[in-house]
């Protein structure tokens, strides 16, 4: 290819930016007038719904050579930008900053939404709650870790709904001041960090020191001055605390993946997306087959039970019914509103001793 015909495929990418701009700036004065009636009904800036139908559409559309993901991010920020302009949006998460509960916030709500940062989980549930946040994100399960119990304690008794999930999949990455490996002596990271990555360690740094610290984002706001250190964490980390990346998904198993909610007051315009779940806490009373009972309205409707997990009623004695020893958190496929979820869930109303519904949202997307 000649220069000449370079500088003329240059002049049209020009060109298209140029249209591109002009479309954004439409898309923006559309999203201001959306603001304005949402403000007026009382409605969400953030709908999770509503944005869920966008990337579907947007799917759908993609014909050309841009990648899915790339396309998703994208408009992650389009989407983002947007919100900002009809009205500023606050999502509350488990810090500290370059955590992976920020990195799930963050990659969900985009860089236009203020991101507060929490201490604990408690803190993020009560930051909503009191209303000085509109949305809390916090992580429920690991699929090598199991349950975040403190989530699951705080699910039983808020008022707060589950209104949407994130899929994040935690990836490490070897972050020092230093530019190679050679002088790592120490290697700083929360104890399932280390044993997450424990195969990769033991084969590439055998004679390092393991070191136990509070977060992988603490470990690595240590390495500015720890010369012969090495933090476990994520490439937000980096760039946060300037580090370099020595190396990347040093994970054991590849398919790790950590399972956010998004907490909100209210219900939301329960809009349904057609690939939806309904998350639900019960409980049984102590004796045999309350469990089948339980969950033979399942069995009968057709309705595909997507998780199922026992979980010690901790509050038993405490104003919740005395009869049951354990609650069941459950996701089932469909949406609460769905004819033949609502009547299911009305069977199972009477056959346990406990029922409260979580919410019903669209299924998450994978965060790469």
């Amino acid at each position: 290819m000649t220069d000449r015909s370079l500088g003329k495929l240059r002049a049209k990418v020009l060109v298209t930016d140029r249209q591109i701009v002009k479309l954004l700036s439409a898309r923006a004065d559309l999203s201001l007038l959306i603001g304005r009636i949402k403000v007026e009904r009382g409605l969400e800036i953030y709908d999770p719904a509503q944005e869920a139908a966008v990337y579907d559409s947007l799917a759908a559309a993609n014909q050309g050579a841009m990648p899915q993901g790339a396309l998703t991010a994208i408009y992650r920020e389009i989407l983002s930008a947007s919100r900002a302009l009809q009205s500023p949006v606050t999502a509350a998460c488990l810090g500290p900053e370059a955590s992976f509960s920020h990195l799930a916030a963050r990659s969900h709500f985009g860089a236009s939404t203020t991101i507060s940062l929490q201490k604990t989980i408690y803190q993020v549930f009560d930051a909503v709650e009191r209303g000085k946040a509109d949305w809390g994100v916090v992580p429920v399960e690991n699929s090598l870790e199991g349950a975040v119990n403190l989530t699951l304690d705080r699910l039983v008794a808020t008022s707060l709904k589950i209104r949407g999930e994130i899929l994040l999949r935690i990836g490490y990455c070897l972050l020092s001041a230093e530019k190679s490996a050679v002088r790592i002596r120490k290697i700083y990271s929360h104890p399932q960090a280390l044993a997450q990555c424990q195969s990769w360690l033991r084969t590439n740094l055998p004679e390092a020191e393991l070191i136990e610290t509070k977060s992988t984002a603490a470990a690595a706001a240590l390495m500015p001055g720890t010369p012969d250190g090495a933090a476990l964490g994520s490439r937000m980390a980096a760039e946060v605390y300037g580090l370099n990346i020595l190396e990347e998904n040093i994970e054991d198993h590849a398919s790790n993946t950590t399972r956010f909610l998004i907490m909100g007051t209210g219900a939301g315009t329960r809009q349904r997306t057609g690939a939806d779940k309904t998350s639900l806490i019960f409980g049984t009373s102590d004796a045999p087959g309350s469990l089948y009972q339980a969950l033979r309205p399942f069995a009968e409707r057709g309705i595909n039970l997507l998780k199922i997990a026992s979980y010690p009623a901790r509050d038993r004695g405490r104003g919740l019914s005395p009869s049951w020893e354990y609650l069941f958190f459950a996701d089932a496929d469909g949406h609460e509103d769905d004819e033949n979820i609502r009547a299911c869930l009305k069977d199972l109303e009477a056959s346990t001793s406990f029922m409260k519904i979580l919410g019903a949202y669209p299924r998450g997307r994978a965060v790469l």
